[in-house]
């Protein structure tokens, strides 16, 4: 509903509102003429009522989150710390004051994606004045997917990075004083800034102790602080391992719950929603956020995303899933479970393996949220019959070749290509290769730790490594090699891939049987090789004019797509193992629907049988 009175215009796109709530607009619209401070209002901020709580325990999460933002957030952000803006909530406006002054929104769609709050910018830069009044009340429905979650987290992150670098935010920290300016951040830019900088914590303080377990310092610090009997060291070296910093982002929500239901409720309702995995959500949330807000960072380039906040609750298929959070959560989910892995190989851990999982469980935990999240929260996420299916669907966009006008939704080929469309600068490709070269380290250590090489440390074992891993190359250039030649051609060519693969298997008998290198030196060798070939990728698609000129891309482009067979394989597997057992799939639908809504799924599923191309879980 969207009024227009005299000199002031209501907005409440997308949003609806109550019959009763409407008698009190006149009452709100006398709120102009208050007192309000040295200067009348020029925007009144309105509470919401976020309507879609009841759908999904993801459209709780959501639900809870908002409220509180909406609540407690704003009565604080307009009284005392004056530094409200305009959030795309239901606010009025004074239209003159506006419209003589650069009107309501931006004009640019990349640097002004969030154009809401740009409207309080204007409207504090121009001595304006924003209140909040909670008399009066708007509904508005929520993201109630977790794609649709993460589509809108992720544009307001990017635009959040948008802010940072813009004018509006420079002129704002010009003008507020000290204190205001502080809020101002805080309430800002500054929760993403203090996003970014947690998990950039976790990963410096991860490759800080791999540094230490590769260099050995690790072993000794323990050792001497044991020896001295200074048991404050270990504990203060093992101390972040102990905190959980997903479930740090509901605090808020936690203290909207105490002052508006109460103690006693607020404690049921947060073990309830523990049950639901609330953790997990808010982890996952967390990597959402840092991805965009970084990338944006770096790079600029922020996009809208629509998420379109219907009430549609339906099966998301492994490949959509994959597309959407490839590389935003599973490469960085599986870069943080790389490192707990050289960490338990090398790092000190007083013989105990026990420890070692208790120390590192929330590390764990944020790589298992970031892992599986997508389908921990995937309606019908466990059941056989769509698992077969999605992995039928997924191969075939692997597999499919892409070209001109295909999009990324049909071939892996298109979407890789769209996926390094925001490294454009040579800004951005400075900073890229920098943060690439921490792969190199995994590589760099596990060599000189090899039970092959001993305690030999000179430099020519670390170039021999790159000698073994360029064989590596072109021994798969061999098995993916397939020209559109003769018949005669084809079986040559599989004659003498047969062949290399029978020598390879006995080559590296004859290796393990007549040298020091061991089993385990050869998985660890896999692990090295493994991230020194991401961080070739990565180099590559920096530099991608370079690549090209050399006639190199395809082989990049081979490369590229062999590592994201392999990511789909590890994170489908788990999936495909738990949909083996039916009663996870109606586990799954207990935790992730009312009541109503899991009898219509199972409903559904009989009705559909075994039919293919059947979408059950549709509402």
């Amino acid at each position: 509903m969207v009024f227009f009175v005299h000199k002031f215009i209501c907005l409440s796109l997308l949003q609806d509102n109550y019959l009763e709530e409407a008698m009190k607009v006149r009452n709100l619209l006398e709120e102009f003429h208050g007192k309000h401070g040295l200067r009348p209002p020029t925007i009144l901020g309105v509470r919401e009522h976020v309507f879609t709580g009841s759908v999904s325990s993801l459209a709780w999460f959501m639900s809870n989150q908002e409220t509180s933002f909406v609540t407690l957030g704003q009565r604080v952000l307009a009284k005392p710390l004056k530094v409200r803006m305009h959030y795309g909530h239901p606010d009025i406006f004074d239209r003159i004051f506006h419209i003589t002054r650069g009107g309501i929104s931006k004009a640019s769609r990349v640097i002004n994606i969030s154009e809401d709050i740009y409207a309080g910018f204007n409207s504090t830069l121009r001595q304006g004045n924003i209140t909040h009044h909670e008399y009066i009340q708007v509904g508005k429905g929520r993201d109630v997917g977790l794609n649709q979650i993460a589509l809108f987290e992720g544009k307001v992150a990017g635009g959040n990075g948008e802010q940072v670098l813009s004018r509006d935010v420079y002129r704002i920290g010009q003008l507020f004083d000290f204190f205001r300016m502080l809020s101002f951040f805080f309430t800002t830019v500054g929760y993403y800034v203090c996003t970014m900088m947690t998990v950039l914590t976790v990963y410096i303080f991860l490759y800080g102790r791999a540094y230490l377990a590769f260099s050995g310092l690790d072993e000794g610090i323990s050792r001497r602080a044991r020896f001295l009997g200074n048991t404050a060291l270990n504990a203060a070296l093992n101390a972040q391992f102990f905190v959980q910093i997903g479930i740090f982002t509901a605090v808020p929500m936690i203290m909207g719950f105490i002052l508006e239901l109460g103690l006693l409720k607020a404690v049921f309702s947060f073990i309830t929603m523990q049950l639901q995995f609330c953790s997990v959500f808010f982890t996952f949330s967390l990597g959402t956020r840092t991805h965009y807000f970084g990338r944006t960072i770096l790079h600029g380039g922020a996009k809208y995303r629509a998420t379109g906040r219907g009430f549609v609750v339906r099966h998301i298929k492994f490949a959509e899933n994959y597309r959407l959070y490839s590389r935003s959560h599973f490469v960085k989910a599986l870069e943080v479970a790389l490192l707990l892995i050289v960490y338990l190989a090398y790092g000190y851990t007083n013989g105990s393996t026990t420890s070692f999982i208790l120390l590192t469980l929330s590390s764990w935990f944020l790589v298992i949220s970031w892992l599986f999240a997508p389908y921990i929260f995937n309606p019908s996420g466990f059941e056989w019959q769509k698992t077969v299916e999605d992995f039928d669907d997924w191969t075939n966009w692997l597999m499919y070749k892409g070209g001109v006008g295909v999009k990324g939704d049909d071939s892996w080929e298109s979407w890789w290509d769209e996926e390094q469309i925001h490294i454009q600068t040579l800004r951005g490709r400075i900073l890229e290769t920098i943060l690439s070269l921490r792969f190199f380290l995994f590589q760099y250590g596990i060599v000189y730790k090899l039970q092959l090489t001993g305690t030999d440390t000179s430099l020519a074992i670390y170039g021999f490594s790159w000698i073994v891993l360029v064989g590596v190359v072109m021994i798969f250039k061999i098995f993916t090699f397939s020209p559109k030649k003769s018949t005669n051609f084809q079986l040559m060519l599989r004659f003498i891939q047969g062949v290399t693969a029978l020598g390879l298997v006995a080559a590296l008998c004859l290796v393990v049987a007549l040298t020091e290198l061991s089993v385990a030196d050869l998985f660890a060798s896999v692990l090295a090789f493994i991230a020194t070939g991401w961080a070739v990728l990565c180099l590559a698609i920096t530099w991608k004019r370079v690549v090209w000129s050399l006639g190199l891309w395809e082989s990049v482009k081979e490369f590229a797509r062999m590592y994201d067979a392999g990511m789909g394989i590890i994170i489908f597997a788990p999936v495909a193992i738990l949909s083996w057992f039916p009663f996870v799939s109606t586990f799954q639908s207990r935790i992730l629907f009312n009541q109503a809504f899991s009898r219509g799924l199972e409903i559904s599923l009989i009705l559909a049988g075994n039919k293919a191309n059947v979408e059950p879980s549709t509402f």
